[in-house]
């Protein structure tokens, strides 16, 4: 029998509420609604199904004043990370929210009215003081980021009653529910389950670790892999999930089940780690693997780690009793290629040759195309990460190109575009500034606003063809550089981005103007002409300055070659 939900009762809500469905979504289209974020959606996704149980709603300020304080909520009942709902003061001027009001909650995605809220209060919660009890008070926290700087002044709170579950389109064979999963558990005979908390790619030594805690235990595997929010920069949950379900092969028949958990992670260490606990108990489990630093979002820009290593499984153990799962630790896991076999570190006696593959050496050869040996991953978790993350000299990159108009960018451009063009092996695209104005913008003036959206589309545009692996070659004149940082923030989340400041000096990119452009702004015929009566803001984190009143642009082109080849970019282009 599965372990009993946290607070004794599985609140899923959309059971319960399914006899009411058609009434409560009569109501919904008289209500004033709320469209929920991402990192909401996520919440309200696990309140409905009973994954937050005992919570049947966001956050009270008594509750979360309890959490905040003690990690309890009002009923005594431990629960460590706060579950709230952040409005502005205009949405609640805008919609009436108040004690004693309902609002309907959408789907930002398909605009579906998912639930309706009860709403017991509204209240102004002490950030400062959630940041520090719950997260640690390092302004660089990512949550505490979030915080600061996302989360809106006003939290709601109250009680949902759930009209209807959100819509996956993805691996809907494997998002299971509390109460479903806890079906199926009992339809296979388990009664001890192993859970184990992942957001990265699995490879041998974790498909080892977590079957000697199954065996140990004399347990069962769940795999239960976060695919809501994770950390930036993580691998997209799309590959890990291919990853998984390549893995799954590798279990013994019958040990492991592999089921998504829909969360927004906070990545807040220990408190972190009990709500993951809870979390694990809804779903019915009974261990639970606590890694090392577990949910830890890693060092500060100091060095300096948020959290202690054994921090989170200190945490969890210090409320074990009323958790009622045991906390597995995570053993870290070591090859021997003497004997073929995986042991935990500590068990290796001294002079036992031992092999490790670090993750920065993982991405090193999956960016190079190094190879990637077996004892390590397993051959088709390897051609899983290899679709996913291409050699460097396979992925796509954007040039941009930034300079006063006539600064000679757009012949480098143009150059550079035939250059890359006759080497083949990927489509190369060209975004003058000029082609993007009529094409994109045609309806964008020049005011500040104005230039950065240009730039913004001009980034989303490179970011699509930079992510299908295509040489971009971007050339506007981007005076500023937020507007600049933003373009570059949106490609990197796909591949490379080099900034190249054409910085040939306004004097010589006027004096050799043939088109009368610079005279027209001159005259004032042309309002808003950077140089002339609007500024260019310099960069000064640019990859290469290249000027073409000192070098002609077939040096220039050549220069960004170079810049290109030393990254790899350009081997068996």
């Amino acid at each position: 029998m599965a372990n009993p939900p946290h607070g004794g009762v599985l609140k899923d809500l959309i059971l319960r509420d399914a006899p009411r469905r058609a009434e409560l979504a009569q109501e919904a289209e008289s209500l004033p609604s709320i469209v929920l974020t991402e990192r909401q959606l996520c919440d309200l996704e696990l309140i409905m199904n009973g994954g937050f149980s005992p919570l049947e709603g966001f956050m009270s300020e008594k509750d979360y004043n309890g959490v905040v304080e003690n990690c309890r909520l009002a009923d005594g009942n431990v629960f460590s990370i706060p579950i709230t709902l952040d409005v502005s003061q205009d949405t609640i001027n805008e919609l009436g929210i108040k004690a004693g009001a309902k609002v309907a909650l959408r789907d930002f995605r398909d605009d579906r009215h998912l639930a309706i809220l009860n709403i017991e209060d509204v209240y102004k919660p002490d950030k400062v003081k959630e940041a520090k009890e719950v997260f640690g008070g390092d302004e660089e926290h990512p949550a505490i980021r979030f915080l600061n700087d996302q989360a809106q002044e006003f939290y709601v709170g109250g009680k949902v009653e759930a009209i209807d579950r959100l819509m996956h389109y993805d691996y809907v064979e494997l998002r299971y529910s509390p109460a479903e999963l806890r079906s199926h558990f009992d339809k296979l005979g388990w009664s001890r389950v192993v859970a184990f908390q992942t957001r990265n790619p699995m490879h041998r030594a974790h498909r080892e670790l977590t079957v000697r805690a199954a065996r140990s235990r004399q347990a069962n595997v769940l795999i239960h892999p976060v695919v809501g929010l994770t950390k930036p920069g993580d691998i997209d949950h799309f590959t890990r999930v291919r990853v998984y379900k390549a893995l799954m092969t590798r279990y013994p028949g019958g040990m492991a089940a592999l089921c998504l958990l829909p969360l927004a992670m906070r990545m807040g260490g220990p408190r972190e780690a009990i709500w993951h606990a809870i979390i694990r108990k809804n779903h019915g489990a009974t261990h639970f693997i606590v890694g090392r630093d577990h949910a830890g979002p890693g060092k500060n820009s100091k060095g300096v780690d948020f959290y202690g290593p054994y921090d989170a499984q200190d945490a969890v153990n210090k409320y074990r009793d009323e958790l009622g799962i045991e906390v597995v630790p995570f053993q870290q896991m070591t090859y021997l290629p003497d004997s073929d076999e995986y042991k935990p570190k500590d068990e290796v006696e001294a002079g036992i040759r031992t092999l490790d593959i670090s993750g920065t050496e993982l991405r090193r050869r999956l960016r190079t195309g190094a190879p990637i040996p077996e004892w390590f991953s397993y051959p088709e978790v390897v051609r899983v990460l290899r679709e996913s993350h291409p050699p460097r000299n396979k992925q796509g990159f954007t040039v941009f190109l930034t300079g006063y108009a006539n600064s000679g960018k757009d012949a480098i451009a143009r150059a550079l575009n035939v250059t890359l063009a006759q080497q083949g092996g990927r489509s190369v695209s060209l975004l003058l500034g000029e082609t993007v104005r009529s094409e994109l913008s045609s309806e964008l003036g020049f005011s500040k606003e104005e230039r950065d959206k240009n730039i913004g589309r001009i980034g989303f545009v490179a970011a699509e063809l930079t992510k299908a692996g295509a040489a971009v070659i971007a050339a506007p004149i981007a005076p500023f550089e937020p507007a600049r940082q933003h373009a570059r923030e949106l490609v990197e989340k796909h591949g490379s981005f080099f900034l190249v400041h054409v910085a040939t000096s306004l004097e010589y990119s006027e004096k050799t103007d043939r088109r009368g452009i610079y005279a027209k702004a001159r005259s004032g015929e042309i309002k808003g002409f950077t140089g002339v009566d609007d500024p260019y803001e310099a960069p000064t984190n640019a990859d290469l300055v290249v000027d073409v009143e000192a070098l002609p642009v077939r040096t220039i082109v050549h220069q960004i070659m170079l810049l290109l080849e030393g990254q790899g970019l350009l081997e068996q282009f």
